[in-house]
């Protein structure tokens, strides 16, 4: 029984060690996340002013990552291009989105297969509402994007097929529009915003 507890003690221990963030009994074994969205305080004023918000949501410890992105503020026009949203390596916001840092690259990959390379969504009447899921950034263990940052570009990712360096680094996105870092919420913001998204795809 002692050798039993001993190794349950151990086991507990690697399990707060690999998943340092557990799905409480409140949420069913999910955890939910926000980032809130604002412009970079590094933009000219005749940029858009991108706000609102990146939801993530992933069941304990091995679901696969789903996120909504409710956001506002781009041109109304609808001849724009698409923009690019990555995760950077950094939640540092003390120089706007300047010093989030680069794409959160963990594995040393090139562009597009950072954790977090989102790739391009095109606003329509000045919002992207955005359900997408199967995502491969993960929310627990060592290469968790917990305390990151996301970041809104004002161009088009041209996922890594630019022939030059920056391409296989960023995708040549261009500047950083607006950025946010993650942060653990509960359900409620996820469960107010999903009808919306989804509501959007079906019409």
């Amino acid at each position: 029984e002692l050798l039993q507890e001993i190794q349950k003690q151990v086991n507990d221990l690697w399990q707060n060690l690999l998943y340092p963030v557990t799905g409480g009994n409140e949420t069913d074994g999910v955890i939910y996340t926000t980032c809130e969205m604002k412009p970079s305080s590094n933009i000219d004023a005749d940029k858009p002013q991108v706000t609102g918000q990146v939801l993530f949501r992933q069941y304990y410890s091995y679901g696969k990552l789903e996120a909504i992105f409710y956001l506002d503020g781009f041109p109304l026009d609808n001849n724009q291009s698409s923009r690019a949203i990555h995760i950077h390596e950094l939640g540092d916001l003390s120089n706007g989105c300047d010093s989030t840092g680069g794409h959160y690259n963990p594995f040393r990959a090139n562009h597009p297969r950072h954790p977090g390379d989102f790739g391009n969504f095109l606003p329509k009447e000045g919002k992207i509402r955005k359900h997408k899921t199967n995502l491969h950034a993960t929310i627990f263990g060592p290469h968790s994007i917990m305390g990151r940052s996301v970041v809104i570009h004002e161009q088009e990712d041209d996922m890594g097929k630019g022939n030059n360096k920056a391409s296989l680094e960023n995708g040549n996105a261009g500047k950083r529009l607006a950025c946010c870092v993650i942060g653990i919420s509960n359900k409620n913001l996820w469960e107010e915003k999903l009808p919306e998204v989804t509501d959007k795809k079906k019409r």
